[in-house]
């Protein structure tokens, strides 16, 4: 089985995954594939590109792109480009210590912030939509078999022993679909 990093991308338009920061037991593949599932189930259009990184360059990009110098656990730059929804960056230390305090793999835990990310993407924000955002990632969580989303996490208290909370998106280009 091939296990490249890009898989079919005329068909998922999911450009890439990289794992700059290897975890143990992530798939680029699974990534890539999740990312291709999650975009198609919300009607995003437009290729996405996945970076998961150290969190000392997530630290870096939120102190850039939002000026906070803190690392995060997700971040999501919207493109106004033709056939490009936009890029993620996320922190592989920070899924992987979730993971652990959440009790589950740090792979399903990449996917949340995956889902999480491209709801950014496609112009909702949880800081200001009335639980618009909420409502869309808790419907694609289930129907994508994932545990308790970020933006739950945090109305549920239940982040207090998380590393980090939930985060909002870099631009706020609405292009809901």
């Amino acid at each position: 089985m091939w296990e490249g990093s890009i898989a079919l991308p005329f068909l998922l338009e999911t450009k890439v995954v990289i794992l700059e920061h290897d975890e143990e037991g992530v798939r680029e593949r699974s990534l890539t594939l999740f990312a291709a599932r999650a975009r198609r189930a919300m009607k995003l259009c437009g290729e996405v590109n996945i970076r998961i990184t150290s969190s000392r360059e997530m630290r870096e990009l939120n102190r850039r792109f939002r000026k906070k110098n803190t690392p995060t656990d997700v971040l999501s730059f919207p493109s106004n480009i033709p056939k490009l929804a936009g890029d993620i960056a996320i922190s592989a230390e920070i899924a992987a210590a979730n993971a652990a305090a959440l009790g589950h793999s740090a792979e399903t835990e990449l996917k949340v912030l995956i889902l999480h990310g491209l709801l950014h993407l496609a112009g909702y924000d949880h800081e200001s939509d009335d639980g618009e955002m909420r409502a869309q990632e808790a419907k694609l969580r289930e129907a994508l078999k994932l545990p308790v989303g970020l933006i739950e996490r945090t109305h549920n208290n239940a982040s207090k022993r998380l590393v980090t909370s939930p985060r909002k998106s870099v631009a706020r280009a609405g292009r809901r679909r």
